[in-house]
């Protein structure tokens, strides 16, 4: 199935076809994402990655503290390079999700098969990781990347390794997650995110699959919760969980 199936597209879709009927004009302000949402009975989750799609179509522009407004109409047919967007990007928040649920559980079966080897590479990728953001270098994020796949490596199973390899592939390549990641103003999240991995390599040098999953899931939870904010400044109580839903509960066992 075409992956324009996917539902925040769906909702990018009707909100093209009330600017392209003229419900919306040039330079109007487009309803608050919660309104949205109740209009077509989805999350606001939802409603963030749609406005993301129009915001790369250049439909519409995103302005931090007042609102989002109509900058274009959409055409009659969309170009190819718009289509192979809608067809081929993920939604940022599906793909975190996706790396949630399946990173948390790589991490518990890394604990149990981790050796001595993949406890100094990964040291070593840490250390990489504090001297990069040293030297002021906020966007690079190689050794980001390595830890976690090293991760999976670390549970001796190439397909594990592969599926990882392949989830960093969508996010460095995903359109929508660079331009939700642009609007970040306050870096200090990356120095949070080095502390998760802190936590993630002591429970992996303890072979704690219990803790390791644990503190995977908390590291992508913070990272969720870092481009949630950013992607709705108009309500800092709005629901952090993806999709508006409880997160899976991790039972201790």
């Amino acid at each position: 199935m075409p992956s324009a199936n996917r539902l925040y597209q769906g909702i990018g879709n009707e909100l093209k076809l009330l600017l392209k009927n003229g419900i919306y004009k040039i330079g109007d302000r487009l309803p608050p994402e919660r309104d949205i949402a109740e209009t077509f009975s989805v999350s606001r989750t939802v409603v963030r990655e749609a406005l993301i799609m129009l915001e790369l179509e250049n439909l519409i522009e995103v302005k931090k503290g007042s609102g989002v407004y109509v900058i274009n109409y959409p055409e009659e047919v969309l170009s190819e390079k718009n289509r192979k967007i809608e067809e081929d990007d993920f939604g940022p928040f599906e793909l975190l999700q996706a790396r949630q649920l399946i990173e948390s559980n790589i991490a518990a079966f890394a604990a149990s098969q981790i050796v001595k080897s993949d406890i100094i590479e990964l040291r070593a990728i840490l250390k990489k990781e504090r001297h990069t953001l040293e030297q002021n270098k906020l966007y690079d994020y190689t050794a980001d990347e390595m830890f976690h796949i090293t991760i999976a490596r670390a549970t001796k199973n190439s397909i594990l390794e592969r599926i990882l390899e392949d989830l960093w592939y969508k996010r460095s390549s995903s359109k929508m997650w660079d331009k939700l990641q642009s609007r970040i103003t306050d870096h200090s999240y990356r120095k949070k995110w080095l502390y998760d991995h802190e936590k993630i390599l002591q429970a992996l040098q303890l072979k704690n699959a219990i803790a390791a999953r644990h503190a995977m899931w908390q590291h992508l939870e913070n990272v969720k919760q870092t481009l949630m904010t950013v992607s709705d400044s108009e309500d800092p109580n709005f629901d952090g969980y993806l999709f508006d839903s409880i997160p899976v509960t991790i039972v201790n066992q």
